[in-house]
């Protein structure tokens, strides 16, 4: 009778183990990488003298180790019960996924430094110290709506596009500074700055209940949208005059021939919530992300092939 008592209680703590990993994998959320892809995307496009066993390091840093351990600390801290980014029903989250993030944190650290370069790793340091600022209960940046806003439109955007660019390219800090990829990298935190806000548009209650005040909350529902439009509509005057300058304005029409169907999602969202606040929700948001991940994805990637790939050839 003990045998099987100790042998159940064995398979349980197995079973909960095992749960325990599932939910940690789950929360994260490394397919939400993909929304922010983009940057990365972007940088690598307009990148001279490519280091390209770096670019590949620098992509499994980013999208494989610093920002999912990033989604898993928010979600650790907020303990999630409503829908976030990428998952509708968010599984509790376990004490495990706090000392995962911990360690990927450090093991991010750590390669950045010892197989790219110092630059790029006190960037990554820097990165990740910003996303526990936002996050962590001690500071918890994300309770203050502008100041929230701010550390996302610059890390995510503009900050990423830099770091990705001193990764992996052979560019030093002042010759992206002094160049006209300031203008991209400022189109960048613009354009992650404008979708931003549309992310929170249906956490007003969830995000109140937990103490934050998202920017979101400020602006309402239509105000969301107005801000949105007019930061996505400050990124395409900037990207104009990046092209321009680049001597190459037949990508910025490619560009907006390729957010076309963005556009157009945005548009029909935006009159639904405008009629019916509970259009504002998990599944809308979640395909404005997705078409807006394809179509910048799409239009970077072929970014790429044109001033990389068929260049070489």
């Amino acid at each position: 009778m003990l045998g099987l008592r100790a042998g159940s209680v064995s398979l349980s703590n197995y079973l909960n183990h095992m749960t325990e990993l599932k939910n940690t994998i789950i929360l994260l959320r490394f397919p939400f990488s993909i929304y922010l892809l983009p940057v990365f995307l972007f940088a690598i496009s307009q990148g001279t003298q490519l280091d390209i066993s770096n670019t590949v390091i620098v992509f499994f840093i980013l999208h494989l180790i610093i920002y999912p351990s990033s989604n898993g600390y928010n979600s650790y801290i907020d303990q999630d019960t409503e829908s976030i980014g990428g998952l509708e029903k968010p599984p509790t989250p376990p004490r495990l996924l706090l000392y995962v993030t911990r360690i990927m944190d450090v093991l991010g650290i750590m390669i950045s430094l010892w197989l790219v370069n110092m630059a790029f790793g006190t960037m990554v340091l820097g990165y990740v110290l910003a996303s526990r600022a936002y996050s962590g209960r001690s500071i918890r940046l994300k309770k203050y709506p502008v100041i929230s806003f701010l550390v996302v439109f610059i890390f995510q955007g503009g900050y990423t596009f830099v770091m990705v660019l001193v990764g992996s390219t052979f560019l030093a800090f002042s010759d992206i500074l002094t160049s006209s990829l300031v203008l991209a990298a400022l189109a960048s935190s613009l354009m992650i700055g404008g979708g931003y806000p549309l992310t929170q548009i249906y956490q007003h209650e969830a995000d109140a209940a937990n103490g934050d005040a998202t920017l979101s909350m400020v602006l309402k529902h239509k105000g969301t949208f107005l801000f949105s439009i007019l930061l996505f509509g400050l990124a395409s005057v900037l990207l104009l005059v990046y092209f321009l300058r680049q001597q190459n304005i037949s990508h910025f029409f490619m560009f907006q021939l390729f957010i076309a169907p963005l556009i157009i999602w945005f548009v029909i969202w935006m009159s639904k919530v405008w009629k019916d606040s509970a259009q504002a929700n998990f599944r809308n948001t979640m395909m404005m992300n997705n078409i807006s991940a394809i179509c910048l994805n799409l239009f970077y990637g072929t970014l790429i092939v044109l001033n990389h790939i068929l260049e070489i050839s």
